[in-house]
């Protein structure tokens, strides 16, 4: 996750009315009321350079292609992010039960069990106060959810495309007799708990899925497997023959929205649902429907969100400082950086600038306190003094 906010490297400029001035930070890009620093465009770059270095599969030329290509869209993806959470801020989403949902899958990764070891965790695993790590889980959230909400309905896919393309496609969708299954896993021996303990949490969970709440959102929320709890417990397709005897009669004896009684396992138990079931032999076009919406839309959806991103960026206020450049910028749009001749330098204290520091929003204009102007260094920086 890209360090957003932390402590920078201060250089001392000399003096202004009388006062030893300080960068702060380098301000990169403005956009509306918020800016792109040179920490998080350098931090994102590098992390990109660490993941890369890390990946077996790739050979140089190709870490070095996209190392290259980090480095021209950094400073896009920034600025994509900032004007979709500008916009999703503007449309009111409320998006903070995702974030917390968030935050809770992450502790259960990492077995934090309260919010004091999540802190600690955050500021040793990525050297920032957990404020700003929230922040940026906010970023990511509503990123995502303003491209589905407003790109997503932008992808229509005409009913006889899909009919044309499973024609066309048919023997992609010939199958075996399969069930496609979720499930909610409840471990036992976990640190602190007995056996005992176990089986009534587990058994409080069965009451509550067979009571009618529903079982994806049970499985995010109380699954002890990670991996499918993130995706409310979805475990994907399975064929006869793959399942153990007994778990294979339940699931393929029963109608789709069927959820079992907990099942002992060695680990613990578990619980199962059947999410859809395929007869064996040719797909009807009703049930890869959805399917086929997907691979269809799959390479729409990059241009969609670009044309929206575009959008975005017209409507928006935005500067680039001279010697970085935003590859998705539209075409004929101003992006010069203002001319520091014209602002006027005011100063505030290291103590109003630090209380900001702490808000959501990064402002690059300061009010000094008391009234007074805005604070900018000519070299578009934000200053304060000692």
């Amino acid at each position: 996750m890209r360090t957003a906010l932390i402590p920078l490297i201060l250089l001392t400029l000399g003096t202004l009315s009388g006062a030893e001035v300080i960068i702060v930070e380098e301000i990169v890009a403005k956009v509306n009321g918020d800016v792109v620093t040179r920490t998080e465009y350098t931090s994102a770059i590098d992390e990109t350079k660490l993941a890369v270095g890390a990946s077996p599969e790739l050979n140089d030329e190709q870490k070095k292609e996209r190392i290259e290509t980090a480095e021209r869209e950094t400073l896009r993806n920034l600025i994509d992010e900032l004007l979709l959470f500008q916009k999703g801020t503007d449309l009111e989403y409320n998006i903070e039960t995702q974030v917390l949902r968030q935050r809770d899958s992450v502790m259960k990764q990492y077995n934090l069990n309260t919010i004091e070891e999540f802190e600690a965790w955050a500021a040793e695993r990525f050297d920032m106060p957990i404020e700003d790590l929230m922040d940026q889980m906010r970023r990511n959230v509503m990123s995502n959810t303003v491209l589905q909400q407003e790109v997503g309905p932008r992808i229509v896919i005409p009913q006889e495309e899909m009919e044309k393309y499973y024609q066309e496609h048919k023997a992609t969708f010939i199958r075996k007799e399969g069930v496609q299954l979720s499930q909610i896993v409840i471990l036992k021996g976990k640190e602190g708990e007995t056996d005992e303990e176990a089986k009534t949490r587990a058994e409080q969970v069965r009451d509550r899925v067979h009571r009618g709440e529903p079982f994806a959102e049970m499985a995010k929320r109380f699954s002890d497997d990670k991996q499918t709890a993130e995706r409310g417990g979805a475990l994907g397709l399975y064929e006869r023959g793959m399942l153990r005897k007994e778990f294979e009669d339940l699931v393929f004896n029963n109608n789709p929205g069927f959820i079992t009684d907990l099942l002992d396992v060695p680990t613990g138990y578990l619980m199962l649902k059947v999410e859809q079931r395929f007869e064996e032999g040719q797909a009807e076009f009703a049930d890869v429907e959805e399917d086929i919406r997907a691979r269809l839309s799959g390479p729409l959806w990059t241009p969609a969100v670009r044309s929206f991103l575009s959008e975005l960026r017209q409507e928006a206020y935005i500067e680039i400082r001279p010697g970085y450049v935003d590859v998705g910028a539209v075409a004929g749009m101003n992006t010069d950086w203002s001319d520091p001749a014209k602002l006027t330098p005011v100063i505030t204290t290291k103590e109003e600038l630090l209380r900001r520091k702490k808000n959501p929003k990064i402002l690059w204009m300061i009010p000094v306190p008391g009234g007074g102007g805005d604070v900018e260094e000519p070299g578009g920086g934000i200053v304060l003094s000692r």
